[in-house]
This record gives structure tokens, C-alpha cells and sequence, in this order.
């Protein structure tokens, strides 16, 4: 089979199934799955489909979140509101928790009872700063390279202060999130600070605005299966929500 007929099959399997498994592919048409991975990658990069681990997805529509600090807090502010007071009754005093940064978060410190007995570790100064009334809420700052479009430390810094923690609850926030391509970013560096979130914390808890559902960012941080929890607002989509649930999701509903 020549390399044209080659992508025509799996351009024409990726419509039929909606995916491409690389292995099946491979013992399919008894070929390496080297080569049918160089072809999948060729296709990736003429913008014909998502590379995702094992295989490829359709390309799915970019992230509003990727926008800058100041824009994306005006994207779905009460859904980033509701989401955020829903999220902070699932802390329980005397947990350590890691709370990623972004403008959901800052929602969800806003919400957290003002005589809540705790420890935050965060890489965010915005979040540490949001907590100045918390009185009885212990601070840890995770230090690191400022990333300015995120306002967040990222890099070895940040990489080796979380690599000392085990928490009980991590908050995480994403650019984007699909039941397929799973957890993504807008930035290689700030995609690694956030998976070495997600293994240093027993439960991860995923903020989904509506904006970040059913997206793709350029930058994987796990799969969507990994993850404990997702706490998104009233009115998501029900059949999306399942597919969620089938992974063995919880799905918390913001104002259900």
C-alpha cells in the first residue's frame, strides 16, 4: 500500500469510528506501527487530525481559554463563579490541598469558609494573596519562573517543590478537556507544573468552565480517565457529562 492510499485509510477509518488505534492499524494491514505512527504524525501536521498517545482523534476546536489572564476572566464569569463556590465545599478541614492557579481558582478561594482550618500549597501569587484573610489557613508558596500569561511559577523550581508534597486534594485547571483527548494546555512548561500536580495529590478535582469542554490545547496532561473529579456548570450537555461518568468520573454540577 503506497503512502497516499495509506493516510486515505486512516482518514477514512477516523471518520467512520471517530479514532484511530495505531497497534490495530498496524496488525490490520500488517505493517509497523512505526510507520503507521510517521503517517499519523505527516497527517497531524497538515491539521487533518489530533495526535493523541496510541493513535489519533478528530481535530478538535481551540480553547478560548488560551486567551490572555485579563480576557479569559471575563469568559463564563458565573459559570466560573458557580463553579468555584461548588468546588470549595469539597474541602475539609485539615487537608493539604493544591490549588492550581487561574481565574476559576480565584473563585473558589473566594468561597472557602474565612475560619477554614487548612494548608494550601500554590504556585499562583494571585491565589496566595486571595487567602490573606483566611487566618487559619496555612500558605505555602511554590516558587519558580514567573509564567506571565497564567500568572504562575512554572520550571524546575516549581517542578521539585511539588515533587516534596503529598496532598490530599488537588484543584486543577485546564485550557481544555475532552473524554477522548483527555487534559491539555497552551504551554509545555505549565502542562508539566500541572501533571506533577495531578500525581503529588491523592484526588485531583478538575474545574471545567464551559469554554474548555469538548476542546483541545496543544499540550497533554493526562488522560481524562486519571482524573478524580469534575466539577462543571448547570446546563453542560448530559450526554457529555455520561461519557465523563463511564471513565469513572465523579461529576460534581455546579448549582445542581
Amino acid at each position: 500500500m503506497l503512502t497516499t492510499q495509506r493516510k486515505q485509510y486512516l482518514m477514512d477509518l477516523l471518520r467512520r469510528d471517530g479514532q484511530v488505534v495505531a497497534k490495530a492499524v498496524s496488525e490490520e494491514l500488517g505493517l509497523s506501527e512505526d510507520t503507521i505512527r510517521r503517517d499519523l504524525r505527516e497527517l497531524a501536521r497538515e491539521g487533518l487530525l489530533q495526535r493523541v498517545h496510541g493513535g489519533a482523534l478528530p481535530v478538535l476546536p481551540a480553547s478560548p481559554a488560551l486567551a490572555d489572564f485579563t480576557a479569559r476572566a471575563q469568559i463564563s464569569a458565573d459559570a466560573k463563579a458557580a463553579i468555584g463556590r461548588a468546588a470549595a465545599a469539597l474541602v475539609a478541614p485539615g487537608q493539604v490541598v493544591l490549588l492550581d492557579g487561574g481565574t476559576t481558582s480565584g473563585h473558589l478561594v473566594r468561597h472557602l469558609p474565612l475560619d477554614l482550618r487548612a494548608t494550601v500549597l500554590t504556585h499562583s501569587p494571585s491565589v496566595a494573596l486571595a487567602l490573606l484573610e483566611h487566618e487559619q489557613v496555612e500558605v505555602i508558596m511554590l516558587g519558580g519562573r514567573l509564567y506571565r500569561h497564567s500568572l504562575v511559577g512554572v520550571g524546575a523550581a516549581t517542578l521539585e517543590a511539588i515533587a516534596q508534597v503529598r496532598a490530599d486534594l488537588c484543584f486543577l485547571g485546564v485550557s481544555s478537556i475532552d473524554p477522548d483527548a483527555g487534559l491539555s494546555t497552551g504551554d509545555f512548561e505549565e502542562a508539566a507544573v500541572k501533571r506533577a500536580m495531578w500525581r503529588a495529590a491523592a484526588h485531583t478535582v478538575v474545574l471545567a468552565s464551559p469554554e474548555k469542554l469538548a476542546t483541545a490545547s496543544p499540550y497533554r496532561i493526562a488522560g481524562a480517565d486519571q482524573i478524580g473529579a469534575l466539577v462543571v456548570a448547570r446546563g453542560t450537555d448530559d450526554a457529555l457529562l455520561a461519557r465523563y461518568r463511564a471513565l469513572g468520573v465523579t461529576v460534581h454540577v455546579a448549582g445542581a
